[in-house]
């Protein structure tokens, strides 16, 4: 009975998150989801409290991270990163994929994975369309799954949500993941590329330069130039601090701040950044949280831990049931079910490491993987251009598995040296 209560909590969690297509889907998710947990008795309060106690700091991290991304997009920063592809479009269509899928990448190692699939994704489709007024109908689809696969793995703690909550859960500090990380996303980067490269050669063989007229490219104004200093000081601030043992969450809420200010500069009211953070996601990971505590007391953790602790070959397990987990579950509440079930089984960093990595790499097999997968299914129903769920699923086969294996190989060798 206490495991049915409780998938019945995660089902609902879930299923109001990704069924219920509204802006406020995650929050009424996470929120349902410790409304059947608690009314059904498969926590408790002490449950609740515990979660606020341990998620405030990642939570204010990841708020301020979500401020400085939203402040860039209404300063035009992602617009004026679109336009940089402009000019790698007077010649083969190849270089124009090569420049979106690495400026996807850097944007979302940067700021957000999320906020760089949502924002970048429209404003590419756009420029193709300005730039290939009559070819861009075979354009729009590779160039839109550059953006999404780009977004791999976060090669930074900061750049994913659920990376930053897992990874402080575990006192796994911001050098320590950045070592490991980087040389497993870029291995993952490249795979992806390849993999995408090799399935759209016909249509990316295209040697005819763009006719079409050049993306108008405003200047940016000098706030938007201020917001790039923020973010710049912010990156550099992030290692030293986290050498000296300090909070990685009041950096990131000086960089928050300091992007207000600059962006109050030229006229973007603060309402106007707020209303571009993502605050639902916030309740819901408390709400996640929650859920996959009261998994924990049912015995799902513990079976999971089972098959952790027998496995032969760990990181390679873990990587995989991670990813098949959050494709079928959606990444949050099995990155914490992940997390939960390692830390029974006496694992240590690698093995989250190679959970984090399942978990970003995951939801690219099925459009429920991830709210952010969805969000950008439709924001291309929005601006014409469909994907149907077979094409999502197999172009995500063919991406994900070989970088997935590729990315777990990485890390194996990275923990071991």
């Amino acid at each position: 009975m206490e495991v049915l209560l409780a998938v019945a909590a995660l089902a609902v969690t879930v299923g109001v998150t990704l069924g219920w297509s509204h802006r406020a889907a995650p929050a009424a998710g996470g929120v349902a989801g410790v409304v059947v947990a608690l009314g059904t008795g498969a926590v408790d309060g002490a449950a609740l409290e515990a979660a606020a106690r341990e998620l405030w700091r990642p939570l204010v991290t990841i708020a301020s991270v979500m401020t400085m991304t939203s402040a860039a997009r209404e300063l035009g920063l992602f617009e004026r990163l679109a336009a940089l592809i402009g000019p790698r479009t007077r010649g083969p269509v190849r270089h124009a994929f090569r420049v979106v899928f690495v400026l996807a990448a850097l944007s979302a190692a940067i700021l957000s994975n999320d906020a760089t699939i949502l924002v970048l994704t429209p404003a590419v489709i756009e420029l193709l369309r300005t730039v290939y007024p009559r070819r861009h109908p075979q354009f729009v689809v590779p160039f839109a799954f550059a953006v999404f696969y780009a977004a791999g793995v976060a090669p930074l703690v900061v750049g994913n949500p659920m990376n930053l909550v897992v990874a402080d859960r575990a006192g796994i500090g911001f050098n320590e993941y950045a070592l490991r990380m980087i040389p497993v996303a870029v291995a993952g980067w490249v795979t992806a590329y390849l993999v995408l490269a090799r399935l759209y050669r016909d249509v990316l063989a295209d040697e005819a330069p763009a006719l079409g007229a050049w993306p108008r490219s405003p200047p940016l104004p000098r706030a938007a130039w201020l917001v790039v200093a923020a973010v710049a000081a912010v990156m550099v601030a992030y290692p030293l601090v986290s050498f000296l043992d300090g909070p990685l969450w009041a950096v990131a809420c000086v960089g928050a701040v300091a992007c207000v200010a600059a962006a109050a500069t030229a006229g973007v009211r603060p309402a106007a950044i707020a209303g571009g953070v993502s605050w639902e996601i916030l309740p819901f990971l408390v709400g996640v949280l929650v859920v996959a505590t009261a998994l924990e007391g049912a015995g799902v953790v513990g079976a999971l831990a089972d098959l952790y602790a027998d496995t032969p070959a760990p990181l390679a397990t873990i990587g995989g049931v991670a990813a098949v987990g959050s494709a079928v579950l959606n990444n949050h509440p099995m990155a914490l079910l992940g997390a939960l079930a390692i830390e029974r089984a006496g694992g240590g960093t690698p093995e989250i490491l190679a959970a984090l990595v399942g978990g970003d790499l995951g939801p690219r097999l099925l459009p429920i993987g991830s709210l952010a997968g969805l969000l950008w299914l439709a924001a291309l129903r929005r601006a014409g251009v469909t994907i149907g769920v077979l094409t999502f699923v197999r172009t995500g086969a063919l991406v994900t598995a070989p970088a997935l294996a590729v990315s777990l190989a990485v890390l194996w060798l990275v923990t071991r040296l």
